[in-house]
Parts: C-alpha cells; sequence; structure tokens
C-alpha cells in the first residue's frame, strides 16, 4: 500500500488524552527469589506490539483522540497494582527495633492520571523518608513516641525504674512502721496483764474476829492503783482498832484510813453497804461544782424555794416562805454547813434531779452511792459505803472532776461544818479537818479528810450501825479518830 500524504491544513493535531504516567521504581526481589515477569512487562510489550501497526486513517485517529487506548489503561492498573503491593523487603519482615538506625531509602508515591491515589505510609517506613522532607517531618509527627527512638524514651523508661525502687522502699518503711506500733501494743498488754497477775498474788492478812480488820496490799480502783501501801497488818494501831471494837459489840463499824503521803490504809468493814444520812450531801456537792465549772450552774445565780422543797430535820431554811430566793453558793453551804435539808432538796432539782444525780455517780465508778428519795430520808434508803466516801475525798486531792479553784472553795465550806462532835474531838492542837457528819436514830457517820501540824495528811472514814440513838457510837468514832491521829503524828 502506498503511503497517503498527510494533508497541509494550518489546523494543528489534537493532543491525545493519555497524559505521561511517572515512572516509579521497581522493587528489586531478593536474591533467593527467582526472577518473574510482571504483568507490567507483559503490557508494555503489547503496547509495544500495538505501536508497530501502521498508522491509522483520520477517521481512526478521531476516534482515537476521544478515548485512550486499552493498552494504556490496562498498563496504568498494573502499575497502581505493582504499588499496592505489599514490599518483599526480608528486613521489614523482622520486628523493628526502637533503638536501630534506619536504612536510608525513597518511597514511591503512585499517582493516577484520573485519580490521583497517594499511598499511607506505613509507620516503620517514614524513616526511609529523605530527613529534610517536609512530608517526612509530618509523618513523623503523626507515629507514637515508641516508633521513634530518641534519649527521651529510655530518659522515661529510666524515671519509671527509679520510681518503682522509691514505691518499694517506701513500702518497706511504711511495713517497718507498723510492725513497731503492733509491737508497741502486745507489750503494753503483756505488761498490764502480768502486773495484774502480781497484784493478785501478793498476800493479804484478814482476822476472823467480831469486827475482822483487813489490811490490803494494794488499793481498789476507785482510790488508786498508783501507790505502793505500806505493811499495817502488824502495827500496834490495828491491835488498837480490834480492842476497841470487841469492846462495844452491839455496834457495827465501817472504818477505812488512808494515809495520803506514804499510800498505806487500813480498812474493816469499808465494803458493807451504809445508810448514808446526810453523808450523801458529799457527792452532791462535788456534782454542784462540777456544772458550775461546766457552766451550767453559776454562784451567783438565784434559786427559788419551792413549797415541795421544804423538809424537816437539819437546817434552817425551812422556816422561811415559800418563794423566797438565795444564791446558788449560799444554797451549797447551807446544805454542808448545817446540813439543811432544804437547800439538798433545792440542789437537787437544780442540778437535774435523782436519776440524773445517780448517773453521774455512775460515771465516777461509784456502785453504792444511791440517792433514792429527797431529804430527810428517815427510813435511810440512801445508801453508799465507808470505801466509797473515802475515794470521794482521795479523787478530789488527786486533781480529778473539779477545777482546782472550785476544790478550794468546796474544801473551804467543808471546813465551816457546824457539827463537830465526831472525828475533830479525837484530833490535836493545830490540825483542821474537812468532813461531812450523817446522823440518823440508827446510824452515825463522819467522813473527813485531815490535816495535820507537820503537814501529813491523811482521809478517814467511820460509819456505825447502832441500836436506836446509842450514845456509844459517838464514844467509838471519838477514840478511832484519836488513835489514828497519835499514830500518824507519832
Amino acid at each position: 500500500m502506498e503511503k497517503q500524504k498527510k494533508p497541509t491544513s494550518s489546523r494543528r493535531r489534537p493532543r491525545r488524552h493519555l497524559t505521561k504516567q511517572p515512572q516509579t521504581k521497581e522493587i528489586k526481589p531478593s536474591k533467593s527469589q527467582p526472577k518473574q515477569k510482571t504483568r507490567r512487562q507483559s503490557s508494555s510489550a503489547k503496547s509495544n506490539k500495538s505501536r508497530s501497526t501502521p498508522p491509522p486513517t483520520p477517521r481512526t485517529r478521531a476516534r482515537l483522540s476521544r478515548s485512550p487506548k486499552p493498552s494504556t489503561i490496562r498498563s496504568s492498573q498494573s502499575q497502581l497494582r505493582v504499588a499496592y503491593r505489599t514490599p518483599q523487603l526480608p528486613n521489614l519482615r523482622r520486628r523493628l527495633n526502637p533503638f536501630a538506625t534506619p536504612a536510608s531509602s525513597s518511597l514511591p508515591t503512585i499517582t493516577n492520571a484520573r485519580n490521583p491515589i497517594r499511598q499511607r505510609p506505613q509507620p516503620q517506613l517514614v524513616a526511609d523518608l529523605s530527613p529534610n522532607s517536609s512530608r517526612a517531618h509530618q509523618l513523623k509527627a503523626r507515629l507514637p513516641l515508641s516508633n521513634t527512638p530518641n534519649h527521651q524514651s529510655v530518659q522515661i523508661r529510666r524515671t519509671r525504674r527509679e520510681r518503682r525502687s522509691e514505691n518499694s522502699s517506701t513500702r518497706l518503711w511504711i511495713l517497718i512502721i507498723r510492725l513497731l506500733i503492733v509491737g508497741i501494743g502486745l507489750a503494753a498488754i503483756a505488761g498490764t496483764v502480768l502486773s495484774s497477775l502480781g497484784t493478785a498474788s501478793q498476800p493479804s492478812t484478814k482476822t476472823t474476829d467480831n469486827a475482822p480488820i483487813e489490811v490490803q496490799q494494794t488499793l481498789s480502783q476507785t482510790i488508786s492503783s498508783q501507790l505502793t501501801p505500806l505493811l499495817l497488818n502488824k502495827s500496834p494501831l490495828q491491835k488498837q482498832i480490834q480492842t476497841l471494837v470487841k469492846q462495844h459489840p452491839q455496834l457495827q463499824p465501817g472504818i477505812f484510813i488512808h494515809d495520803l503521803d506514804t499510800g498505806a490504809f487500813l480498812e474493816s468493814n469499808s465494803r458493807l453497804i451504809f445508810s448514808a444520812a446526810s453523808t450523801i450531801k458529799l457527792p452532791i456537792l462535788i456534782a454542784f461544782f462540777q456544772d458550775v465549772d461546766a457552766g451550767k450552774v453559776f454562784l451567783d445565780e438565784y434559786i427559788t424555794m419551792k413549797p415541795e422543797m421544804i423538809a424537816g430535820g437539819s437546817g434552817n431554811m425551812k422556816y422561811q416562805k415559800p418563794g423566797k430566793q438565795y444564791k446558788a453558793l449560799e444554797v451549797a453551804t447551807k446544805m454542808i454547813t448545817i446540813s439543811d435539808n432544804t437547800a439538798t432538796n433545792m440542789l437537787i432539782e437544780r442540778l437535774g434531779g435523782i436519776e440524773v444525780l445517780n448517773q453521774r455517780f455512775r460515771s465516777w465508778g461509784l456502785k453504792k452511792t444511791v440517792l433514792r428519795n429527797p431529804l430527810p430520808d428517815l427510813p435511810g434508803t440512801n445508801t453508799t459505803s465507808p470505801r466509797e466516801l473515802a475515794s470521794l475525798i482521795f479523787n478530789l486531792e488527786q486533781g480529778k472532776w473539779i477545777s482546782p479553784q472550785s476544790r478550794t472553795d468546796l474544801i473551804d465550806i467543808m471546813i465551816k461544818t457546824k457539827t463537830n462532835t465526831l472525828l475533830p474531838q479525837g484530833l490535836g492542837n493545830g490540825a483542821t479537818i474537812a468532813h461531812k457528819t450523817g446522823t440518823l436514830g440508827r446510824l452515825l457517820a463522819d467522813v473527813g479528810l485531815v490535816k495535820m501540824p507537820n503537814g501529813k495528811r491523811y482521809i478517814i472514814t467511820v460509819m456505825v450501825k447502832r441500836p436506836f440513838n446509842d450514845s456509844s457510837a459517838e464514844k467509838l468514832i471519838r477514840t478511832i479518830s484519836r488513835q489514828v491521829y497519835d499514830y500518824l503524828n507519832n
């Protein structure tokens, strides 16, 4: 066939719509794998064959100008398949070491003529980019910190190890402190048990006479467990009191004597329950000063004497008209100094009543001191014991329950007691006593704190059950008071 001459026209030849595809780097296979012919090579060979065909006619040229050749489309598709394949590099199959130096290589970028497609690189391939390129900086910023090995990750791991070591040392110290606390607690418990066993094992001497005298080696909890008492079981005082009690078989005395300077004490029937008579006014006076210290009662406040509070027996307030008002301190003073029963009833109501006072007594550890009826308690239902009365004065001397100022006021009131026919009769010249007496037809009692001229102090409580109005009870109390004073004075 003869070649046709090209037409000479001024119109330019139309361009084909096929764009030149960017060349991509072919991934070289490893030496161990055999070389295989890729689809890209086969497609390129076919395209070369098609190019060797005779030139198309003008009509064919126009048709070809409207649509791309199928061989070109297949070639671009094969290129995309090759680009989307996972590169089979032997060094990428292994697990990346964050501290290894990555090999430098370029990352291929595939674009399509119509729809440009850009493959998102894998995190481990970011190191293959050029270090100065902007794309490498952007991709490195997106990657987690663990895939960018540097000195910061090493420093973070070191700080974590240091924190673990610090936490372990802190836990060790906490465990040591806990063990020390437990050890101290066990030692305290063991010491308490041993001391109680040693106290219980100490001997006590008891006599089986009509009026037995007990000489205790330790004090009860109500008085004190911290003092070390002296032995009085073979003292002349014990024999004197035993002889004196035998002379009055009709009487049943309860005695408690406590030397505050040495801690020695002697008791006889001190735990027996006796009718309290007016000695019940001593714990009421202590409760009064407790409320004064707490701000519940004021010394200068006025208390109204109501008709139901007026009582017979001792005292002179019963002669006043109901409705008269007295200051609280005056009422408390009359209750002790002249043993006024009306004043006692006024204070009982002001302090909250009988049940409130009994709760207060129990909180002090008193089990036998109970207030059951207002004054005068002629049947003797209000009760106490010689030991508990002595414990009241002992705790006051130890600074318990009330303030020092209230204690001073209380002792001053007790020193002014008008009835001085019992314990004060057995004291020597210069001695002072703060005491409270109690008198019923079948009971006589006196409890007090004695201060001798030489500065020695002791507590003495004597309560005597007697036949009705038996005067020998007064003589017995005065004689016991004299014997105790002489013995402790010498």
